[in-house]
């Protein structure tokens, strides 16, 4: 069971938990971590079925109308939880940072949107921030370093946190690398409309994850850590990848991000 703070225990929460596009259809173990992680938390876990995609994508591409219209799919699919969780500091900021401007107009759905995006978390500052967990019981043997993903740090302020409940993983061993607050190069259509820029950035980041002599690499969003990966392996690179979520639980029994085994 995790460790909470010294704090009164937190009330049990019901949790929808957003599993985003890219876990459900590219690393669902990703997904099963993060419900046991709620679970020690607490919390009861669901996952709507009315789920889709957060609408980055569309957003990104200045497809406001779409956006909108996958916005209140959303919200109604998840307006009856305590809380919003999604493994992704980028689905989390869409849903808690964009939708409410995106339907400030609406008088049908201003409001509800306001209400949800105040309850929505990015997986690992939820366990801190909401629900005061400070240690997990989990063993990883292995040295580490963490990528913070570009929409986690900077529209969200998740920096020391995921670095918290590392810290209490027996075995595990963090090696900070060089420039780990700078971007891979992915960022969701940045990498389609710019694949040189993108690929130089992702080249780089690489370097300093070499650099770093950790064995594994660890963020939070999945789509960096598939665009890491894929540099990694294209170099020859031993270098292991793998959501943080996967680490925190205890669940590393599936094959590493990337690896051809994990299909």
């Amino acid at each position: 069971m995790p460790q909470n703070s010294p704090q009164e225990t937190p009330a049990p929460a019901r949790v929808g938990l957003f599993v985003t596009c890219l876990v459900d259809s590219m690393r669902p173990s990703v997904g099963f971590a993060a419900v046991k992680l709620l679970e020690d938390a607490g919390c009861t876990v669901e996952v709507p079925r009315a789920q889709t995609c957060c609408g980055q994508p569309a957003y990104n591409s200045g497809d406001r109308a779409d956006t909108q219209a996958i916005a209140r799919q959303t919200l109604a699919a998840f307006e009856e939880y305590d809380y919003v969780v999604a493994p992704s500091g980028s689905c989390a900021a869409m849903i808690r940072e964009h939708y409410p401007a995106l339907l400030a107009t609406d008088p049908d759905w201003s409001a509800r949107a306001t209400l949800i995006a105040e309850r929505t978390h990015e997986l690992i500052s939820f366990l801190t921030d909401v629900r005061g967990v400070t240690a997990v019981e989990a063993r990883f043997d292995g040295t580490v370093t963490y990528h913070d993903s570009c929409s986690g740090l900077r529209e969200l302020g998740i920096k020391a946190q995921p670095r918290q409940l590392l810290a209490s993983v027996q075995g595990l061993s963090l090696n900070e690398m060089q420039d780990a607050e700078v971007c891979c190069g992915f960022g969701g259509t940045f990498c389609v409309k710019y694949p040189d820029i993108s690929n130089t950035m992702v080249e780089e980041k690489s370097g300093c994850i070499a650099n770093s002599g950790a064995r594994t690499l660890l963020a939070g969003d999945l789509g960096c850590l598939l665009n890491m990966a894929g540099k990694l392996k294209r170099t020859g690179s031993p270098v292991e990848v793998r959501h943080i979520a996967e680490v925190l639980a205890g669940t590393t029994d599936t094959p590493a991000i990337g690896d051809p085994a994990q299909n």
